[in-house]
């Protein structure tokens, strides 16, 4: 299922998702212009690598900073053209409402806690991988997290692929990240011992990880009553 369009309305202008979005189109142009060998030794540095923690919480060669400071940097980081667009597409139909929620300066921790949280997630399960994990996703997945608890039953417009017809559908928000959910856990657990995680692939555990740490931080901002009417049509 592909998000299209959020039906709520806004009154604020998401100065922070605005910002986000151009940080990470700014640092994957870099990334891009920067030559082959150069952006590759620039995911190695600044990319999470599992196997680099490990070895600074065991005393070996890699100092504990530059095994902690990727899990900043990682969220920035892009595999490619598609990677980046699903990203920022994502961030743009659901980050808004979320940092009009929180605010702004709450809105951008948020974001960031989420991102280094997720980051953490995906370690724990790929632990002693040498793969550099890269990109917004487990930042994005937060911020699903705390969208499912504000605004349940707010519509997105969907377009939903059915073998070989394809249709659009509003669905209520629960069900489309729900949805969403289950497929990011059941992917999470089928890529557990698997050689084709070992090898690289997607981080399924930061999107697990980074969803229920967004639940978690979103829960004392939770409106009384979650806003189910806020919607266009």
């Amino acid at each position: 299922m592909i998000p299209l369009k959020n039906l709520n309305t806004r009154t604020t202008v998401p100065l922070v998702t605005f910002f986000l979005i151009g940080a990470n189109v700014l640092v994957f142009l870099y990334q891009l212009t920067s030559g082959p060998h150069a952006a590759e030794q620039f995911i190695m540095t600044y990319g999470e690598v599992p196997r680099n923690l490990q070895l600074a919480l065991s005393g070996g060669k890699v100092a504990l900073s530059d095994a902690l400071l990727p899990f900043f940097t990682s969220m920035f980081l892009h595999g490619g053209w598609l990677h980046i667009i699903g990203n920022m597409w994502f961030l743009w139909i659901f980050g808004p409402d979320v940092e009009e929620q929180l605010g702004h300066f709450w809105y951008l921790g948020f974001y960031l806690i989420c991102g280094i949280g997720s980051g953490a997630a995906q370690a724990a399960f790929s632990w002693g991988s040498r793969v550099p994990a890269i990109g917004a996703s487990g930042a994005i997945s937060g911020v699903l997290g705390a969208y499912i608890l504000f605004f349940p039953s707010s519509r997105i417009l969907t377009l939903v692929p059915l073998f070989i017809i394809w249709f659009t559908a509003r669905l209520p928000a629960w069900v489309f990240i729900a949805l969403w959910f289950v497929v990011q856990f059941l992917s999470g657990v089928n890529s557990l011992g698997s050689a084709a995680a070992a090898a690289g692939g997607v981080a399924w555990w930061a999107h697990v990880g980074g969803f229920l740490l967004g639940i978690l931080l979103a829960l004392p901002k939770r409106p009384r009553r979650p806003n189910y009417y806020y919607a266009e049509g």
